[in-house]
């Protein structure tokens, strides 16, 4: 991709009750559904992180989606910061990190 991409990425760590009640298969629907590429998964320390690449307005849309979650989630906080634009085909779920 060239440095005229209309295209972002950005790394969100969601906090809260969010391991345990479907979110990363909620995130996986919601940013298909958005048309963005990247990945979703559990941490450790018992937060979720994401990367979210595509167009501003989708992945802002998305990051405001993400401070709600799925219905059983009860998320406390959702940071983000700007990352390089990785080459991903599509929006997985990926291993536990």
């Amino acid at each position: 991709m060239s440095n005229s991409s209309p295209f972002i990425a950005r790394l969100v760590r969601i906090s809260g009750r969010v391991q345990g009640v479907g979110y990363r298969a909620w995130a996986e629907r919601e940013a298909k559904a958005r048309g963005l590429r990247g990945w979703v998964r559990n941490m450790r320390d018992g937060t979720v992180e994401a990367l979210f690449i595509g167009d501003p307005a989708s992945i802002a849309g998305m990051i405001e989606a993400c401070r709600s979650g799925p219905r059983f989630a009860k998320v406390d906080n959702a940071q983000e910061k700007t990352m390089p634009i990785q080459d991903i085909e599509g929006f997985c779920q990926s291993e536990t990190a």
